[in-house]
């Protein structure tokens, strides 16, 4: 996983794509649900593109990106036994909107 990510005002290109990991192992998220979460910002549905190998993505939309800044960020995985496991869980992403040119 990147850990850090940059993109500018307003955009919604590229989305935010890593791969969940367990100790250098792929995360299964078989059943399971992901969330992703970006300071007070965003907490919002992450798509599982591989359950198998752990692979999510974060598609933008606008309001994600209106407000320049550096923000902290994170998945979080609800399994389908109810519990919950963070990615990355000794850190943060990190993602940049850096200011568009007026």
């Amino acid at each position: 996983m990147s850990s850090t990510f940059y993109l500018k005002q307003h955009d919604t290109k590229p989305s935010y794509a890593a791969q969940l990991l367990q100790d250098g192992s792929a995360v299964d998220l078989t059943d399971a649900t992901v969330k992703f979460h970006m300071g007070s910002v965003i907490d919002a549905p992450a798509t599982i593109v591989d359950a198998l190998t752990g692979n999510v993505r974060y598609d933008w939309v606008a309001a994600d990106t209106e407000v320049a800044g550096t923000y902290k960020a994170e998945f979080e995985v609800t399994f389908s036994d109810g519990s919950i496991q963070t990615f990355p869980n000794q850190d943060y992403l990190q993602i940049v909107i850096g200011e568009e040119v007026a």
